[in-house]
């Protein structure tokens, strides 16, 4: 189940890699011939979305790799420090289109590009639409939220690439009309792309730096892990639950209460259902450490498991 879900989230994150990567080579040649320089900004931006997905690309394969000694909770890390290097190159890169657009502003547009750069656009917005469609359904459909930000990343570029077609059919209407001024509107949309561009490299920072420290889940969005262990026949009471995020999914630790009457080997099986439970029903749960308590509020003990078929009889019934 778990090798199915990286291999369809790995699969989602090569789409894309392959459609941004066509996409800003597409842009980038027809914003070059065409003397666009919103089309040449949005090329990168599409090429900052590829960054994005080899981010998560990154994070799925190292969660495969098994722990080991110098890695007890996994490689779930590597992920962060790829998006760590991603966005700072994505900041580089902003600042570049940023500079150049101003430069072209204050030298003085001539001339309007040329008119099939709408065409490159309108591919693109449509694409790029499909693409977030796909990668949010998948996201929500694996329980992956490095699928479903990245999804988002690819609606940003739909906006980026509106604010192209504006500042080039502007452009457009503006040599047809004999308007001058609205020449300007091109190296403008190149310089409103490039701001797009910033903020998605500073958020990116942001974030990675973020999930590089332990981040523990809020009480609310622990809240169905707490349910699930609740569920478990023998588990009494969850004196303390834990999840943290560890790049894409998350390790927890637990602490449960059960009768103290039963016997070690009881209170450990009961352990192991609650890992077993945590790690079948959650998809983005990596691992699950136990630690089982005796609860001792009082006899009689308070007990939310019923007999199993399966199951001898202890004092848990």
């Amino acid at each position: 189940m778990r090798d199915e879900r990286s291999a369809k989230a790995e699969a989602g994150a090569w789409v894309g890699i392959i459609g941004n990567l066509l996409l800003a080579v597409m842009k980038g040649i027809v914003g070059w011939y065409s003397g666009s320089k919103a089309l040449l900004a949005d090329a990168f931006h599409s090429a900052s979305d590829i960054a994005g997905s080899l981010a998560v690309l990154v994070g799925i394969r190292a969660a495969r790799i098994p722990p080991d000694k110098d890695h007890p909770y996994g490689h779930g890390k590597a992920e962060s420090i790829a998006a760590i290097v991603v966005s700072l190159l994505l900041v580089f890169v902003g600042f570049e289109i940023a500079r150049s657009s101003i430069l072209a502003i204050f030298s003085g547009v001539h001339e309007a590009p040329q008119g099939y750069a709408v065409l490159a656009i309108l591919i693109s917005i449509i694409v790029k639409e499909a693409m977030f469609q796909y990668k949010y359904r998948l996201g929500r459909k694996l329980g992956s939220q490095a699928l479903i930000a990245n999804a988002w990343e690819h609606r940003s570029d739909v906006y980026s690439s509106l604010a192209a077609l504006v500042g080039v059919g502007g452009a457009l209407v503006g040599e047809w009309q004999h308007l001058p001024w609205l020449l300007y509107l091109d190296p403008l949309a190149g310089l409103v792309v490039a701001v797009l561009v910033l903020r998605m490299g500073y958020r990116l920072v942001i974030e990675a730096i973020h999930n590089t420290m332990d981040h523990v889940l809020h009480e609310e969005d622990s809240k169905e892990l707490v349910d699930a262990v609740l569920s478990v026949a023998g588990v009494i009471e969850v004196d303390e639950l834990r999840a943290r995020e560890h790049g894409h999914y998350v390790i927890v630790d637990v602490k449960l209460s059960v009768n103290p009457r039963i016997s070690v080997l009881e209170g450990h099986r009961i352990g192991k259902r609650v890992k077993q439970h945590l790690m079948s029903q959650f998809t983005h749960v990596s691992d699950v450490f136990i630690h089982v308590n005796p609860y001792d509020p009082g006899f009689p003990y308070k007990s939310n498991n019923h007999m199993l078929d399966d199951d001898h009889p202890t004092l848990l019934q």
